[in-house]
């Protein structure tokens, strides 16, 4: 199971990996969606500010106790840039990037490479990170991580081509559950976590 993570100052401006910490209205909005929230047998957080900030608000623990998800996109030198800038300043950079998922003008991470790298651990995950399935039944695993994890997640869950990336939207707050084996998922995307409105800060 997947969560985005709620609003920040940079998802609000759209740039690329802005890593700043949760508003007063993002937190708010967590903590609103913490009853919602699925119970698991294993809880991971992304690194980023936002994703452990989000954590925390709805109730998973401290972060230092949760696994380790995968972090998101790694943009290089456009990370909190808005895609406007970028856009003007580079505009064939930014196309190449759109368009091709081995380029990476920003000097960070391809596309595939991301893909590469949630897949494998999601593909590991499905089996508690070890080498077969789990002993006893099916283990629940939640994670709080990027929007890009979740698109990268459900790319390359469904075997889709790197392109349907671009074509998967994540909102805040919402969960996204893969079930099943690697080679072989299930799909159950963008459930909101709390009512209309509650996600963006709103009331």
């Amino acid at each position: 199971m997947l969560v985005s993570p709620a609003l920040n100052p940079a998802l609000r401006e759209a740039r690329f990996d802005g890593d700043t910490p949760l508003d007063p209205s993002g937190a708010r909005a967590a903590r609103t969606a913490a009853p919602h929230l699925p119970a698991a047998d294993r809880y991971a957080a992304g690194a980023s500010a936002r994703c452990r900030a989000t954590a925390r608000e709805l109730g998973l623990g401290a972060p230092d106790d949760l696994e380790v998800a995968p972090a998101g996109w790694q943009l290089g030198r456009w990370s909190g840039l808005r895609l406007d800038e970028v856009a003007a300043t580079e505009p064939e950079a930014v196309a190449a990037w759109a368009s091709d998922p081995g380029a990476a003008p920003h000097g960070g991470e391809s596309l595939g490479e991301l893909l590469d790298r949630v897949g494998a651990w999601l593909d590991a995950g499905a089996w508690d990170g070890g080498s077969g399935p789990p002993a006893r039944g099916v283990v629940r695993l939640l994670a709080v991580v990027e929007p890009a994890v979740v698109r990268a997640a459900v790319t390359h869950a469904l075997t889709l081509p790197p392109t349907a990336f671009w074509r998967l939207d994540t909102g805040p707050l919402t969960l996204t559950t893969l079930t099943g084996r690697p080679g072989r998922w299930n799909l159950a995307t963008g459930r909101p976590l709390a009512p209309a409105g509650a996600a963006r800060g709103e009331g």
